[in-house]
């Protein structure tokens, strides 16, 4: 077919227009899918400053800003059994910007205390890493004339409605397991809680509590100073900072409330790109082979996860049941 200059220059230009519009249109569609971060990063802990899941967060705010050229935020909401700071991020957008580094407590055990809960951590959040399992040490003040579990549980018995033992707050675990000792020995133990771990232990040190469940880290230099006196680990496996104390369930004490072990989490808004969940969990894997990480990690009393999404959400409905059971066992409903 004869083709005259006029109609192929035109056919050009119209070739020329649509290849264009493909360019573009290519280019718009790359486009409306916006390279994360696009802004600031900011993580959400729902405690006070200055406890373990605070100092995790920090840790890895460090590490992700460095890594990704963004400034990466912790801001603190402690309160309500940290009720306010998850809620907050649970209505926040789900765009990768704004994340969660919080506890089992806010994150699986409230919606078991609470049957007015704001949100619904199993639709509202999405589950990006474990990042490290968090056990808790039960802890003496020196005036209590018991050195194990067994000396520890003649003590309660005998001072039936006299002895106190404090947590971090209302539905922790420390408040939870605290609850079940006192309804298993009849002892009738008086719950004090606290705004927070550290001034719970002070209080312990002073004398005004008699017993608490505490996080391996904040317990620890008490514990190596001999003001404190450690009874034992709930969990089944001993923490690597306090090797010489044994668990619980060593001790003779096998019920499932001593052998749950809560666990720090990295969570985010429901319904967060798949490909951003990838990418923060991938993050997460890679900033735990930094050694100050692993340090900082050490430091808490756990031991470090850092799975996959999958790995995360099959460990959630494994530990969830045990959990809801021993809400029930220490008949503990706050609201």
């Amino acid at each position: 077919m004869n083709v005259s200059p006029l109609s192929r220059r035109r056919l050009l230009q119209g070739a020329a227009a649509w290849t264009g519009a493909g360019v573009l249109g290519s280019a718009q569609a790359q486009g409306s899918k916006a390279a994360w971060p696009s802004k600031p990063i900011r993580i959400i802990v729902p405690y006070n400053a200055g406890g373990s899941t605070d100092v995790v967060a920090r840790t890895l705010a460090d590490g992700m800003s460095k890594r990704l050229g963004k400034p990466v935020l912790v801001d603190n909401r402690g309160g309500a059994s940290g009720i306010l700071g998850t809620d907050a991020v649970a209505r926040a957008p789900a765009d990768g910007h704004t994340l969660l580094v919080s506890l089992s407590t806010s994150m699986m055990v409230n919606q078991f205390l609470y049957s007015k809960l704001p949100y619904n951590p199993e639709k509202d959040l999405e589950l990006i890493t474990q990042i490290a399992t968090a056990p808790i040490v039960l802890v003496v003040h020196p005036s209590v004339p018991a050195n194990n579990m067994q000396e520890l549980l003649a003590y309660v018995k005998a001072n039936q409605g006299k002895l106190s033992y404090g947590s971090w707050g209302q539905g922790s675990q420390a408040h939870l397991v605290g609850a079940y000792l006192s309804k298993m020995t009849g002892s009738d133990m008086t719950h004090v809680a606290y705004k927070g771990e550290a001034p719970m232990l002070q209080d312990l040190l002073g004398g005004q509590l008699q017993l608490c469940f505490a996080g391996v880290a904040g317990a620890k230099p008490f514990v190596d100073a001999g003001r404190l006196k450690a009874i034992g680990l709930v969990g089944r496996e001993r923490a690597p900072t306090l090797p010489k104390v044994a668990t619980l369930h060593e001790q003779g004490l096998t019920d499932s409330a001593y052998s749950v072990v809560g666990w720090i989490g990295m969570g985010a808004p429901a319904g967060i790109p798949a490909d951003v969940v990838a990418q923060l969990s991938s993050l997460v894997k890679e900033l735990a082979q930094d050694p100050k990480v692993q340090e900082q990690l050490v430091n808490t009393g756990g031991l470090a996860v850092m799975g996959t999404p999958q790995a995360f959400r099959a460990a959630y409905q494994r530990d969830a049941p045990a959990w809801k059971a021993l809400v029930a066992a220490a008949n503990v409903q706050l609201d």
